[in-house]
């Protein structure tokens, strides 16, 4: 087992002090909430880290809400507590991340700020966001401000957070009526990131029609894969099968998944096309209204 290199560790009393430090210390300073993702990078060492700012305790920050056209769901805001929540029984996709991420001991600490903060290409929030087209509220010394999810992550652990910047909520527009989505990792066993995801929500007209649709592929490359050719293929629609299999096809074109100990690029491949299907015709079910419980699928 490998242990981290030696840090210096800080707990501030509120946001400002935390901001305040993080500044002061530079980019070899990280912010710790659940420690889920943050913890493992730290012990293979991954980066430079002198500094942790830990910022688990400050309030305010893990409220989560449920209004008339948004939901917002604070950074530390723990995987569970999003699971069991009012938005998680508005938002059936929401219920389907939070209540598959890893298991009970990580769900418990992890904490949905953290999980996108770290840009890792494989953790499930980022790429079930970018369905519900949500906005990341970012706080730092220069002030607030806002940044779509599509737009947050540019690469592989990399974000556009500045030095001194926190991610300190996430807003979620809530869909309008006759819409649903789905999200379904395909995983080794609970704790393992999942070998591919796919996520994807849906808006029907009263004849059932596809009149807006957004699709993501997500642990197959170096951030969530999307495709705008994609979902205009499922516009217009009335989802079959084939209408399925043919928006897979578009937007798995764009991966180039690496090949690693969770399956060579072609095997990655076909079980996204597995997995596109099944999510595709969840959504479609919840979009027509039905009640139906969602889950990641094992080896």
């Amino acid at each position: 087992m490998m242990y981290p290199a030696p840090f210096r560790y800080h707990r501030p009393e509120n946001l400002n002090a935390a901001l305040q430090l993080l500044q002061r210390l530079g980019e070899d300073a990280k912010p710790l909430a659940g420690g889920q993702t943050l913890i493992p990078m730290l012990k293979m060492r991954v980066g430079d880290v002198t500094d942790l700012v830990d910022i688990g305790r400050l309030p305010d920050l893990d409220e989560i809400q449920l209004g008339e056209s948004e939901a917002r769901i604070g950074a530390l805001a723990t995987h569970a507590r999003i699971a069991a929540s009012s938005v998680a029984q508005r938002l059936p996709s929401v219920r389907d991340c939070a209540g598959g991420i890893a298991d009970a001991q990580v769900r418990a600490r992890g904490t949905i700020g953290g999980s996108i903060s770290t840009g890792d290409p494989s953790t499930d929030w980022a790429p079930m966001l970018h369905t519900m087209a949500a906005i990341v509220e970012i706080q730092g010394p220069g002030g607030k401000r806002e940044v779509a999810i599509d737009d947050f992550i540019t690469d592989a652990y990399t974000t556009v957070l500045q030095t001194g910047e926190l991610v300190t909520g996430v807003r979620i527009p809530l869909p309008p009526a006759r819409s649903g989505g789905a999200y379904i990792g395909y995983k080794r066993s609970a704790p393992a990131y999942p070998t591919a995801a796919v996520g994807i929500q849906l808006t029907l007209d009263e004849n059932d029609v596809c009149i807006a649709a957004r699709c993501v592929l997500s642990a197959v490359a170096s951030r969530p894969v999307t495709s705008a050719a994609a979902d205009a293929a499922l516009v217009g629609t009335r989802l079959t099968e084939e209408d399925l299999r043919a928006a897979g096809e578009l937007i798995i074109a764009d991966t180039n998944p690496p090949a690693d100990v969770r399956g060579s690029a072609d095997y990655k491949r076909s079980v996204l096309r597995g997995l596109f299907l099944q999510v595709g015709a969840k959504a479609l079910q919840r979009a027509k209204g039905e009640n139906i419980e969602g889950e990641h699928n094992y080896v």
